[in-house]
């Protein structure tokens, strides 16, 4: 990342929904030159799940303290998963606790809310299961707990609520917004009706650039922190757009990123909204600068956990040999493993020509599953050109070669990080690092084609 400011090093918040970390990145490399992780638990406890915001802040402000004396940083960034937003009092401090969006909520309250929300040709963001809809949890928080929620002075998406807590300055920010809230129109770039509907508008933070900075840390936080001067505080980014965000200022569209972890996040830059299927969980996202962008998805990442788990310790990496063998018997694990979201909604996992697989053709055939959602995705949205895949799943050989032979496109694999740490980063000003040597994979796999038919078809009967 070459710098275009005077940061020498970016310190970058990085909530996922499995586990946080914070990581010092050098400026001039690109490099994360520190880390901690923790696991990002929920809580049981009280009205419904939620997050531990109290332990994640604990975590937060001590890694941040940890830094500021080695290696030091002189900003920082923030990037959280989607589908979350927090009730501030007027005091600042939590109103409600911060919902858990895999909540599933009565089911009054959801045909309640059905009948509530914008077309999706106003928002470009389908229904979609659990609190997953922003604008779900809001009403289900109104209408659930009307006492708690009259004390909600101050509406936040996640990103910017952990930038609140660390600069005093309430915002809002669109990536967060256009992420499926329901919220959002992409088309004329403010709030949709919805806010309106819910009586909300007033409650809404002003919407600012994902490239602001909002203010130094807190002059207490600072002293606590050992912080020496007054550190910029940057309005922060969705997760999956701070993937995307070094390919918008590398790459020249059309080009697909796929962005992996707990979901396997895919977007057509360069695509329209034209032909999107809301039933199958494609949807605009909204990048850094306020263009929709197609993208699909599904919950990939924990998928790949709970088979693993399943099957058993994982064997050394597939081979094309061993994608060949299970192509050949026909061995595959149809949709869904987690149900609720996706391109092929309402299907229950189950497996073909499994009966006497071992442990390693299981996890073979895992990969090719990966690798056939993914596709589904990329032709829900219409994505063109090459594939870039980052995080996780730009590690399983077998995915990557399985994802090139289904689109017979190059597939990029983008080893070195999630990705979200550095987009995040890039919001400070500094520019991306030229990019580490991954030459592009293109791969044929025989009996592919055929393979996919019949999992199309098993999946359809």
């Amino acid at each position: 990342m070459s710098n275009a400011t005077a940061y020498r090093r970016i310190a970058v918040v990085d909530i996922g929904k499995t586990n946080a970390k914070v990581v010092v990145l050098d400026a001039g490399m690109g490099a994360e030159i520190a880390a901690v992780k923790t696991s990002n638990g929920v809580l049981k406890s009280g009205p419904y799940p939620h997050y531990d915001i109290a332990g994640l802040w604990d975590f937060i402000i001590s890694a941040l303290g940890g830094f500021a004396r080695t290696p030091g940083f002189d900003a920082i960034s923030i990037t959280t998963h989607g589908a979350s937003a927090a009730m501030l009092a007027a005091d600042g401090s939590l109103a409600m606790p911060v919902l858990d969006y895999e909540h599933v909520y009565p089911q009054a309250v959801q045909d309640d809310y059905d009948g509530l929300r914008p077309k999706f040709a106003e928002t470009f963001s389908p229904r979609l299961a659990m609190g997953l809809n922003v604008g779900a949890q809001i009403h289900y928080l109104k209408s659930t707990f009307p006492d708690d929620f009259a004390r909600v002075a101050t509406i936040l998406t996640y990103p910017q609520y952990w930038a609140f807590r660390l600069s005093g300055v309430a915002a809002n920010e669109v990536t967060s917004l256009g992420c499926h809230t329901d919220l959002w129109n992409p088309t004329t770039r403010s709030y949709s009706s919805l806010v309106d509907t819910l009586g909300v508008r007033a409650l809404m933070a002003p919407v600012r650039p994902a490239f602001d900075a909002l203010g130094p840390v807190l002059p207490a936080l600072a002293a606590d922190m050992g912080l020496a001067k007054g550190v910029p505080v940057y309005c922060g980014i969705h997760d999956s757009n701070a993937s995307l965000l070094p390919h918008l200022v590398e790459n020249e569209a059309p080009f697909a990123v796929v962005s992996t972890g707990t979901w396997v996040i895919s977007f057509g830059v360069g695509g329209d909204l034209e032909h999107l299927d809301p039933e199958r969980d494609a949807l605009a996202n909204v990048d850094a600068y306020g263009r929709a962008v197609p993208s699909a998805r599904f919950m990939g990442g924990r998928e790949f956990e709970i088979l693993a788990a399943e099957i058993g310790n994982a064997p050394p990496e597939a081979t094309e040999a061993a994608l060949e063998q299970a192509i050949a018997k026909g061995l595959m694990l149809l949709p869904n493993v987690v149900e609720g979201s996706g391109p092929f909604p309402g299907r229950t996992r189950r497996w073909i020509a499994d009966a006497s697989a071992s442990n390693a053709e299981r996890l073979t055939a895992v990969s090719l599953y990966l690798a056939l959602m993914t596709e589904a995705c990329l032709g829900l949205i219409g994505a063109r050109g090459q594939i870039f895949v980052e995080g996780p799943f730009a590690r399983n050989r077998a995915y990557l070669i399985a994802l090139s032979a289904l689109t017979n496109t190059d597939v990029i694999a983008l080893e070195g990080s999630t990705g979200t740490s550095q987009g995040a980063a890039l919001l400070t000003g500094i520019r991306p690092a030229a990019a580490a040597d991954s030459p592009p994979l293109r791969a044929e796999l025989p009996g592919l084609i055929d393979y996919r038919q019949a999992w199309r078809e098993a999946i359809a009967s």
